[in-house]
Order: structure tokens, then C-alpha cells, then sequence
């Protein structure tokens, strides 16, 4: 049964005079559909710390124009309330449906609240963004993406005037002022047309990407490569997303040769339509390059996901066939470069690695061993942005790299996110620099377990279907608070429960404090170095059950993350 609330707001939909076809229609559709109209107007679309994410479509709980404008006549009244209007806000949008009107209809909004804006002439990268907010010097960023979600879905993501996404006091204020608009059709919003001739809506110049991709270039290169770059067979494909135009350029501007495009992926495309799903982290997204990669007998194959924040690899095995790296194992190994790569006798600012609570230990364990200094921080890159913001304006530590397991990475902190157009070039860079020295990264990799044991992890996700799904995935983290997970054969030594902020010790019940904002994230530590963590997703309706092993063989590492990931599986009822 319709609440009457949904129903109330359906009607009043309805009954506006000046909708989009597309939405009349949509509307029309639902009205004999209680719970089609539950669904769409039951609730807000949430604002979050990572902005909104939802399924295009109409409705308060869904992504399209009249909720854009209510996000952004609540970060405009943010702006205001700071005194931070003036230096504008740049928008940038990607490659999927809706994504550029999006954008120009937050242009428009804050056009409405006398703020100027700087459009992207074209769709654009998530990162480019973060370096266009960095280098006009505004007040905020948007960005119009869903991330890899599948093409139903849509976002609107917020940056800070450092090119970072927010962090919690700033959404939950944003989050708030759009809770209070009552009439989400009492928005005012100019055209484009009238906010461009009152000089309130400006396109970013073509300079500003030049100069993006030139300072990657710059900052990313390695200069002890000699002609190694012009060896180096590579396959790219940017998944029918933003990367294509970007990240070949920076390929090309350093000097590599060989790079070839999956044609039939290069197009923009929002319906992805040679992918099951468009994200580098499963491997089918990358199997036409790796088919291409075979018949070209290539080294690399690098796929970035549709906003170019992320990219996954393949690389040629010790038997002959491609393959698929991880984000832990290819940000250990981007450790392991990059730590080789410092002069030995550097002077000034020490660097630093970042990895978050739920990325593996490898690439830390490396780290330290060269004496880098190493901070975690939690689920989610806006976490490192801020920190390497925050060590920057102290000059305490300079960023060596900072990633997460989820193929996200940062190299040069000339943006404040993930970065996967430099990431590609780092990539690039260090396939060529050992394939000098007659190594593939199979090969890296493996002397690293070697002298570091063999790390191994894994990642679960369970999809909370149904209306009660949110509701028990509640009572499995709730369970766990009060009964902690145990696994067979391994002693239970410590719980970091991050919504709490308190390690607990099981011996003697000893607690700690916890330096980290508070999230709803369960740790549990296990004897021989062993780890699992559970949380609910921040964008899907999923729980994520995230394993870590050490071990002195692979045999053992595998039969360890077999057995952890069982123990998870069975406590969230699976």
C-alpha cells in the first residue's frame, strides 16, 4: 500500500505544467504501480558524503534534473553561508545519459543564486575536475558521474576548494539545507542561454586540460628509461568512457608508440554496450582488450572505468597468456617502483604512502621496509585527498602514492581524488622500466612474496534484496558488535570497530582509541596476520566483506582466505 506521502508527491508531479515529456510519461507509467510510486516518492534521494547516486528516472528518490537542482540550491546557500560564492564552481559531467544536461542544469541553478560557473566545454574525467577546481581556484566542483554503476544509474558528486570530494561536516550541512526545501519545483533556475549572456556560465578553456596532462607527464616520467617506452606493446580501452582522449595523449607526449585502441570501446557510450558491467575490477570488462592483447602479442593491457578514475591491468604471465592483476597487488607493485625509483641521498619533505583500512598490508610492509612513512585512513579516496592536503599545508610529508584496493590510485597530488589518467602513464612506466631489465611485473610480483610473504584478498559483496534488506544487514553488523566473528583453526586477537572508535583486545579487554572519523566498519584481526572487515556499501545496496591473509606459500594463503571469507559468508546469512 502507498504511503500517503508517495502518493501526495506523485500527484503533485503531476499536476506540474511544464515537465519533460520524458517524465510525463514516465509518470503516467507508475500510476496504476503503488509500489512504482513508493519507490520513486517514497524517500529523497540521499545526499551523502559522496554526493547523490541513484537511477535516473522521476521522482524525489531518483536522479534528474529537479532533484540536481535541489542539490545545487543547497551547496549554492552552502557557498553563500561560508562567503565563499564569488570564486564560482566548476562542473565537469561524463560520458553517460543525462550527464551533460545535468550539469548545465546546476550551471543554471547557481546562475539562479548569482553564482558563476565554469563549465567543461566536453565530458571530462573525474580527476580533471579535481585539477579544474585546483587550478581556477573556485570555491567547489561538481562532478555529473555514476562512477562504474550500471548505466540505469547517475550521480552528483561535490568538491571542496582543494579538488577533494567532501568530507562528512560539509555533506551532512549540504544534505540539511536540501532537506529543507519543502517544493522541490520552487527552485529558481535561469536558462542557459540568459545564464550565459549575464556572464554566470563560462566554459573552461581548452588550456586548463593542456596543462593537466602536461603536468602528469612532468610529474609521472620516468627519466632513467631510455628507448625501453618504444618496446612496450600496450592495449588500451577506455570502456566506452571519459579515459580515451586523455590518458592516450599523456601515453603519447611521453614517448610510447605502441598503444592500441579496442575499437569497439572507444565511442562514448551510457549504455556500455560491449560489458556486462563497465568496472575494471571484473575481469570480463577486460577481456576483448586481453583478446587483443593475445592476437598482438602486447606486455599491458589498461582499461579505466567510465569517469577515468580507476583503471585495471592485465599483464603477460610466465605462461605466456594475460594475466589480471588486482588493485592491492598493482599498488603493491607501484609502491615497490616508486621506492626504488627515490634518489637515495633525497633531501627536504619525506614521503609518504597511503592505503585505506580495508587495502591489503602488502604494499605497506614494502613501503616501510625502504623507511617510508605509511598512514591509513578510511574506506573511500576523499580520505586521502584530505590528508595529503592537510601534510601539504604542514610540510610534513610529500605523497610518494596513495590507493586503495578498489583500483584507485594517486601518484602526483596535483589533484586531491583517484587518478587514473596518471595512473596509466605510472603504469606504463614501470612495465617499461623492468621489461629493461628483461622483468615482467609477474615476475616482481613474485620475488615481493618471496622476501614479504604471500599476501592474498579478496572481496564479497552481498546484495541486500527486497524492502527488509537494509533492515538485516543491520542486525548481521549489530550481531557482530555483540558475538565477533571467529574463524576455525585461527585466535581472534583484536576488533577495531570504527563506528565506536575503540580497538578492543579479546585476551584481557583491554581498549584503545582509534584516530580515524567515525564509520560503520567492524575490523577483526586474527593470529598469523590475518584480517576481515564488514560494511555496508556507501552507493549500493550491498554489504562488503573485504579478507586479508599472510602467508609463507600460496597454498596456505589461499586455504586461509578460503576459510575467512567462509566464516563472513556464513555470519551475514549467506
Amino acid at each position: 500500500m502507498v504511503v500517503l506521502r508517495a502518493r501526495e508527491e506523485y500527484e503533485h508531479w503531476l499536476a506540474q505544467p511544464h515537465l519533460p515529456a520524458s517524465i510525463v510519461d514516465e509518470l503516467k507509467r507508475m500510476g496504476d504501480d503503488p509500489d512504482a510510486i513508493e519507490s520513486a516518492f517514497g524517500s529523497d534521494l540521499d545526499f551523502g558524503t559522496g554526493g547523490l547516486r541513484g537511477i535516473m528516472g522521476a521522482g524525489l528518490n531518483r536522479m534528474n534534473i529537479y532533484t540536481v537542482r535541489r542539490a545545487t540550491a543547497a551547496l549554492a546557500s552552502h557557498l553563500q553561508a561560508q562567503g565563499a560564492e564569488a570564486a564560482g564552481v566548476a562542473i565537469g559531467y561524463d560520458c553517460r545519459h543525462n550527464s551533460q544536461l545535468f550539469a548545465e542544469t546546476a550551471a543554471s541553478t547557481l546562475a539562479a543564486y548569482g553564482i558563476k560557473s565554469y563549465l567543461a566545454p566536453l565530458l571530462c574525467p573525474t580527476p580533471e575536475l579535481s585539477w579544474a577546481v585546483r587550478t581556477l581556484g573556485t570555491a567547489a566542483g561538481i562532478m555529473i558521474t555514476a562512477s562504474h554503476n550500471p548505466p540505469k544509474y547517475n550521480g552528483y558528486k561535490v568538491y571542496n576548494r582543494y579538488g577533494g570530494q567532501l568530507l562528512e561536516a560539509d555533506a551532512k550541512d549540504i544534505k540539511n539545507r536540501a532537506s529543507a526545501i519543502s517544493d522541490i519545483f520552487s527552485i529558481p533556475s535561469l536558462t542557459l542561454a540568459e545564464a550565459k549572456e549575464k556572464g554566470l556560465v563560462n566554459t573552461i578553456e581548452s588550456g586548463v586540460r593542456a596543462a593537466y596532462l602536461e603536468r602528469i607527464v612532468q610529474d609521472v616520467r620516468d627519466e632513467r628509461l631510455t628507448d625501453e617506452r618504444s618496446r612496450l606493446k600496450i592495449v588500451y580501452t577506455p570502456l566506452h568512457g571519459t579515459g580515451n582522449v586523455p590518458v592516450r595523449e599523456v601515453l603519447r607526449m611521453a614517448g610510447y608508440t605502441q598503444v592500441s585502441l579496442v575499437q569497439a570501446q572507444v565511442e562514448p557510450d551510457g549504455d556500455f554496450s560491449t560489458v556486462k558491467s563497465p568496472n575494471p575490477e571484473e575481469g570480463e570488462a577486460l577481456s576483448m582488450a586481453c583478446k587483443q592483447a593475445d592476437e598482438l602479442a602486447a606486455d599491458l593491457v589498461m582499461g579505466t572505468d567510465p569517469d577515468a578514475d580507476r583503471v585495471g591491468i592485465a599483464v603477460r604471465g610466465t605462461d605466456g597468456s594475460m594475466q589480471l592483476l588486482t588493485g592491492n597487488q598493482v599498488g603493491a607493485l607501484l609502491v615497490n617502483y616508486l621506492c626504488e625509483r627515490l634518489p637515495k641521498d633525497a633531501q627536504g619533505v619525506p614521503p609518504i604512502v597511503f592505503k585505506t583500512i580495508v587495502t591489503s598490508d602488502f604494499g605497506a610492509e614494502i613501503a616501510k621496509s625502504h623507511g617510508i612513512h605509511v598512514e591509513e585512513t578510511l574506506t573511500g579516496f576523499k580520505y586521502i585527498g584530505d590528508r595529503v592536503t592537510l601534510h601539504e599545508q604542514e610540510g610534513s610529508y610529500k605523497l610518494l602514492v596513495g590507493y586503495e584496493e578498489s583500483y584507485g590510485y594517486l601518484i602526483t597530488p596535483i589533484v586531491r581524488d583517484k587518478d587514473a589518467v596518471q595512473t596509466c602513464l605510472a603504469i606504463a612506466e614501470m612495465t617499461a622500466y623492468y621489461l629493461g631489465q628483461g622483468r615482467s611485473l609477474i615476475d616482481v610480483l613474485d620475488s615481493l612474496y618471496e622476501r614479504f610473504g604471500y599476501y592474498g584478498e579478496s572481496l564479497t559483496s552481498i546484495e541486500l534484496e527486497g524492502s527488509d534488506g537494509v533492515e538485516r544487514m543491520k542486525q548481521v553488523l549489530a550481531d557482530l558488535r555483540s558475538n565477533p566473528l571467529q574463524v576455525p583453526g585461527l585466535e581472534l586477537t583484536h576488533v577495531e570497530d570504527y563506528l565506536t572508535g575503540q580497538r578492543r583486545y579479546i585476551a584481557d579487554g583491554r581498549t584503545e582509541t582509534l584516530s580515524l572519523p567515525k564509520s560503520d566498519v567492524q575490523k577483526f584481526f586474527f593470529s598469523g596476520g590475518h584480517w576481515a572487515a564488514i560494511r555496508p556499501s556507501g552507493t549500493e545496496p550491498k554489504m562488503k566483506i573485504y579478507v586479508g591473509v599472510r602467508a609463507d606459500d600460496a597454498a596456505s594463503r589461499d586455504l586461509w582466505l578460503n576459510k575467512i571469507r567462509e566464516a563472513c559468508r556464513q555470519r551475514a546469512g549467506q
